[in-house]
């Protein structure tokens, strides 16, 4: 499944994420593959090697062994999913709000985020959204507003440890879309704040 940032990212690569949506699963292993691929994430054991190579990792896992340990504790992968028709509607809104937490020394998942989002300005959703993303109505339907969701979000990065000014991590997504032209086109349309941890990612395009 393609998003509207040209990536498909579909989300977590082991077990411990039986109550994740299994298409969310299958984007953050589209995600963190190329992630590891391009050498950005480093510095995990044998057996973390073993356990990503048992879910299609292993190609390169020997020839990285080597690599220093990152600079960052955690890495979170983020993938919106958004309204969206052809031609494409006006405003976007995002409708899943996904984030993976990544331990940047071990390659372990050890939390996720997930909500879903219901959109006010276009709240039917498309019959090309729901192919597109996979999400119907009924998903969205009911569900809190960005910016109950934005504070949630908040609540979980502090639950997480996150917050704490010597806990050093950084989202990763596929593409600038997510987070430079996404969240805040839509938060400024709303008139929300955008948290300052969400102004700085890994594009894994680059």
């Amino acid at each position: 499944v393609s998003d509207a940032s040209g990536c498909s990212m579909i989300a977590l690569l082991h077990t411990g994420a039986s109550e994740f949506p299994q298409n969310l699963l299958s984007r953050a292993r589209q995600a963190v593959s190329p992630l590891l691929l391009a050498g950005v994430l480093k510095g995990y054991s044998s057996i973390v090697s073993r356990k990503l190579a048992s879910h299609g990792f292993g190609a390169s896992m020997a020839a990285m062994s080597s690599f220093p340990p990152q600079r960052y504790h955690y890495f979170l992968v983020l993938d919106f999913e958004a309204t969206c028709d052809k031609p494409q509607i006006h405003p976007q809104e995002i409708i899943e709000f996904p984030i993976l937490k990544l331990n940047g020394r071990t390659m372990e998942i050890e939390s996720t985020f997930h909500m879903y989002v219901q959109p006010v300005v276009h709240p039917q959703l498309t019959p090309f959204c729901t192919e597109l993303t996979g999400i119907i109505q009924g998903m969205v339907d009911g569900q809190p507003s960005l910016q109950q969701v934005l504070e949630r979000v908040d609540e979980w990065m502090a639950k997480e440890g996150l917050l704490d000014p010597s806990v050093k991590s950084i989202f990763v997504t596929c593409g600038d879309w997510d987070l430079k032209v996404m969240l805040p086109g839509q938060c400024q349309y709303l008139g929300l704040p955008v948290a300052d941890y969400f102004k700085q990612w890994i594009n894994l395009k680059k």
